[in-house]
């Protein structure tokens, strides 16, 4: 066991040595295996005394549940391009991902496993969408790094991830974990309130309904995009059941 925690550099390759045709949850459950090697003892009970408060405090049963309306919003992409969600969706439903931050390799490995079958949401109408506190210069940083295609938004503040119920503020564990790992959170979201998002992913429908939500305090539970798919095929199939219905009661 080492006494320094591992580098950007150690993590990174550690990462890219990951199969990408592997399930999400299994390339992140190989990556925490391996990130494991390289704690001190002292910072791996912390880890752990942070995930008992996430996942104990009952944050995730704030978030916005299956059925329920998602709130419109507009936020800026990497480019400054501003992003309205009613705008999306009148092409089609929207699949929204909402990340920690580019610093976090579980959510820059979501990120790339959801790149990956980008074209599969295309396909069937949708447009993928991430989101994250970062400031802009940040979110570009992580779609140039990550060579994401699809638009990535900061929600500067939280603003956004709040009104989804996903926001919560950092235990002092919590703090002081990510201080030691290079997470300058001030740096990368320009404020000092130690709030960040809860991981989550939702799928809206053109009414603005969500059609999942999937929302775990733990952060190295990530759902698999192929759940989405699988998703927005069994919604698909049900409108063209409920239009094949209509045309036959047309015809009678």
């Amino acid at each position: 066991m080492t006494t320094d925690l591992p580098t950007e550099e150690t993590v990174n390759a550690v990462i890219s040595a990951i199969p990408t045709n592997l399930p999400l949850q299994e390339q992140i459950d190989m990556q925490v295996t391996q990130a494991a090697k390289y704690l001190p003892e002292e910072v791996a009970k912390q880890l752990n005394s942070h995930l008992e408060y996430l996942v104990t405090s009952s944050i995730a049963e704030n978030a916005l549940k299956e059925n329920e309306l998602a709130p419109d919003f507009t936020l800026p992409d990497a480019l400054g391009q501003q992003v309205t969600l009613s705008r999306l969706l009148e092409q089609g439903p929207v699949v929204l991902v909402f990340y920690r931050g580019g610093w976090c390799p579980y959510c820059t490995m979501a990120l790339r496993a959801y790149q990956k079958v980008l074209s599969e949401f295309k396909a069937l109408g949708a447009t993928l969408v991430a989101i994250s506190p970062m400031l802009p210069d940040h979110t570009l940083s992580t779609v140039e790094k990550q060579q994401l295609t699809f638009p990535v938004l900061s929600d500067v503040g939280n603003q956004v991830a709040r009104q989804f119920g996903l926001v919560f503020k950092m235990d002092e564990i919590g703090r002081s974990l990510y201080q030691q790992g290079g997470a300058d959170l001030l740096k990368y979201n320009g404020d000092d309130s130690w709030e960040l998002p809860i991981p989550g992913t939702f799928l809206i429908d053109q009414s603005r309904k969500l059609r999942l939500a999937s929302v775990d305090a733990n952060f190295f539970h990530r759902l698999d995009p192929s759940f989405v798919i699988a998703r927005m095929k069994e919604l698909k199939g049900e409108t063209d059941s409920t239009h094949m219905h209509q045309l036959m009661l047309y015809q009678n």
